[in-house]
């Protein structure tokens, strides 16, 4: 099946299915435990937007234990990139209609949580097609990348790209696939 068709259908399953369903911290903590994640690291969320899993609540969690909190700022060029965030400052609107944090100190994340559409038993992941994570990812290649979903997400195979991007982990609220 094509990009356009899962990522059509994801999205509108999604919508349909939507429920305040966070995963479970301790799987987070876990695996920053196997790769030995620290609290001197920075760590790059996101704001859910159209019925994704919700990361806030594990990004509040991570803050009040020490981590550095960052949100992506997106450009016109469809570039990306990450800057401090804390839960007391205020977040403005993009032009893509994303909350995002007024830009001040530019940081390059140690470990990224990435929302996708989809994603396969090979840790693939479909994100809305803008390729955003894909070039950051791409420019800056020391991350951990942490996919959140929801386990109805995961599709048998997904066709890639070169420039795809693979996660090295996906949580969802049932598991984990390290």
């Amino acid at each position: 099946m094509s990009k356009k068709i899962i990522r059509k259908n994801i999205l509108q399953k999604r919508k349909n299915n939507f429920k305040k369903i966070n995963i479970n911290y301790s799987l987070l903590k876990k695996v920053f435990k196997i790769h030995k994640i620290d609290k001197n690291k920075i760590i790059g969320g996101y704001y859910p937007i159209n019925f994704e899993i919700d990361c806030l609540k594990i990004l509040k969690n991570l803050s009040k234990e020490g981590y550095k909190i960052s949100l992506p700022v997106t450009k016109e060029n469809k570039t990306m990139n990450f800057f401090e965030w804390s839960f007391n400052e205020l977040l403005f609107l993009s032009s893509l209609g994303i909350p995002q944090p007024n830009k001040l100190k530019k940081v390059i994340p140690d470990v990224l949580l990435v929302p996708l559409v989809a994603f396969d038993r090979f840790n693939n992941r479909l994100g809305y097609g803008g390729g955003f994570y894909d070039r950051y990812l791409n420019n800056n290649k020391k991350i951990l990348t942490i996919g959140f979903a929801f386990s109805w997400q995961k599709v048998d195979r997904l066709e890639i790209n070169p420039f795809d991007k693979k996660l090295d982990v996906i949580l969802t609220e049932k598991n984990t696939k390290i």
